[in-house]
């Protein structure tokens, strides 16, 4: 945790505070960006790109830190409009994979994150006209591959088999 959030937990002040913000994307079918709170902000991402996270009334559910081989972010999105709805039953549809950017901000300096972004891919979406409840996961070592890189007759031409 950055030394400004330690400090912001530990003191609480009035004057800054810190901004939760989701990004949840679908491949190239759509991206929704969005925050706790009552105002939409304009912050800063890790390419230096200003972009603009909706107000919305959500809830995070941090994992504790730990040494298991799976850890989830649990987050609950009130669906007011519809939209979220909406544009997760296209990504179920399409069967596209829903990947999730987790980033806190400090409400004193939103140009930047205060700390590193966490991206994970959502496990388990629950989607009702109310709200919508996901279970984002990272450092999945179960579902990893290994060795990373695999050897197959495109890239090692020797493996082919010639009858």
């Amino acid at each position: 945790m950055s030394e400004v959030l330690q400090r912001i937990y530990a003191s609480a002040p009035v004057n800054d505070i810190p901004i939760h913000t989701l990004e949840l994307k679908a491949a190239d079918l759509w991206e929704l960006r969005i925050c706790d709170g009552f105002d939409d902000q304009v912050a800063g991402i890790e390419n230096g790109d200003m972009v603009t996270f909706k107000a919305s009334g959500m809830g995070v559910s941090l994992p504790q830190r730990g040494v298991k081989g799976r850890q989830d972010l649990q987050f609950q999105i009130d669906n007011v409009s519809g939209e979220a709805l909406a544009l997760i039953d296209q990504a179920i549809d399409a069967g596209v994979k829903i990947n999730v950017i987790y980033r806190v901000y400090v409400s004193s300096d939103l140009s930047e994150p205060a700390e590193p972004a966490v991206t994970m891919k959502a496990a388990d979406v629950q989607a009702t006209s109310q709200s919508i409840n996901v279970v984002a996961s990272f450092n999945d070592l179960v579902n990893k591959a290994w060795p990373n890189k695999r050897y197959t007759p495109s890239i090692a031409p020797g493996l082919k088999y010639f009858s």
